[in-house]
């Protein structure tokens, strides 16, 4: 009997209660009749037992340890600080654990290949918060891509980029601990990168050479956990790269949070010998997002309009984004791990991501091409192979 069979219903534990879990990774359990929230965790139980009224989570915890211990809890989100994810997955793995993290998983590829190879011997499922993945039109545009209908694909232009930190007085976020504030620090490319390498190599295959321009343009900022005031910081705010894939395909890639626009600032455009397909993830009038199409016969891009059946439960595309997306994600992993589909999204492919930013980083830093992978040697696990 399979889990949705079953009523089988997934225990799901939670670490980090701050705005990105009320917005997206909450909504989604609670929205999902086969996710349990059981627990919260969080360091300031203030906030916790605040979500946990909100969302009806049963218990709270303010160390991740203890809650690691809950018999019940069978999944953990970790749902906190960019320099937390990878010691908190590495402790729910080892607690048994399967594991959603919020991206990136690391700063370096080698230590997210390192996080996915425990988790296989573990016998975990894992999942990178690699939200846009689950855009019901992104997952169009991959079915088409696989099913033939845009044949051969020749170009794919990703572009990940709003006006977050246009403004130099909002608070910046995106920078590492005992960061060179001399020095060029990768921002926009790690935070929103990750994201836009990913969405590309699902739909296109592996990369197999970068080149990468990285720029700052504001040079004065104020700096979370840095001060109240302006602080003169080398912060990479936009980047600009080439891709050449194993297919022959050719690419280009943007990320930036000082262009103009809404969020979450998402385009996806593919080119092949049979039509072409243009997402757009740009939250406007009330819509998070919208498709295009064309053929060679039909030039002219036409609107596509997708059945309600792809989109989550109890959802439209006026739905606000991060519930979206996010309720789509959960939807897919508590499936995953209760029925034992195919994996998708992994750390594996966390890893594979970071290790096109870090070649990217390198190509700026000595201004050349870069060659993929940077890892040779390692291999996606067969369970999680398409």
């Amino acid at each position: 009997m399979s889990g949705q069979e079953s009523g089988q219903r997934l225990g799901v534990g939670v670490i980090g209660a701050h705005a990105w879990a009320e917005s997206a990774h909450l909504p989604g359990y609670h929205a999902y009749d086969r996710a349990r929230l059981v627990a919260i965790c969080d360091t300031v139980p203030e906030r916790a037992h605040a979500l946990a009224a909100k969302f009806g989570i049963e218990r709270v915890y303010t160390d991740h340890r203890d809650m690691l211990r809950d018999p019940e809890v069978q999944m953990v989100d970790v749902c906190t600080p960019t320099d937390t994810h990878l010691p908190l997955s590495l402790d729910a793995i080892r607690a048994g654990k399967h594991v959603l993290s919020e991206k990136p998983l690391a700063h370096d590829a080698a230590d997210a290949f390192m996080a996915a190879r425990e988790a296989q011997k573990a016998g975990v499922r894992t999942k990178l918060g690699f939200t846009f993945r689950y855009s019901p039109a992104i997952r169009q545009i991959h079915t088409w891509i696989k099913d033939g209908t845009l044949g051969e694909i020749y170009h794919v232009h990703g572009l990940e980029q709003n006006s977050q930190f246009l403004d130099p007085h909002f608070p910046l976020r995106q920078v590492p601990r005992g960061a060179d504030f001399g020095a060029l620090i990768p921002s926009s490319i790690v935070g929103y990168g990750s994201h836009l390498i990913d969405l590309v190599r699902w739909c296109v295959g592996e990369y197999a050479n970068v080149i990468g321009s990285m720029s700052n343009f504001v040079p004065e900022r104020v700096v979370r956990g840095h001060g109240d005031g302006l602080q003169r910081i080398r912060v990479e705010d936009g980047t600009v790269a080439l891709a050449e894939f194993a297919s022959g395909a050719q690419g280009m890639l943007q990320t930036s949070y000082i262009a103009v626009g809404n969020y979450p600032g998402v385009e996806l455009r593919v080119y092949g010998s049979k039509g072409a397909a243009v997402a757009r993830l740009v939250e406007e009038n009330g819509v998070a997002e919208t498709l295009r199409f064309a053929t060679p016969d039909q030039v002219e891009f036409r609107d596509v309009t997708l059945p309600e059946s792809a989109l989550p439960p109890g959802t439209t595309l006026n739905t606000p984004w991060p519930e979206l997306y996010y309720r789509n994600l959960v939807r897919h992993f508590v499936d995953e791990i209760l029925d034992g589909t195919h994996a998708e999204c992994t750390f594996y492919d966390g890893a594979k991501s970071q290790e096109t930013v870090n070649a990217i980083v390198q190509s700026y830093r000595e201004r050349r091409w870069v060659s993929l992978p940077l890892y040779p040697d390692e291999h996606q696990p067969e369970g999680e192979r398409a």
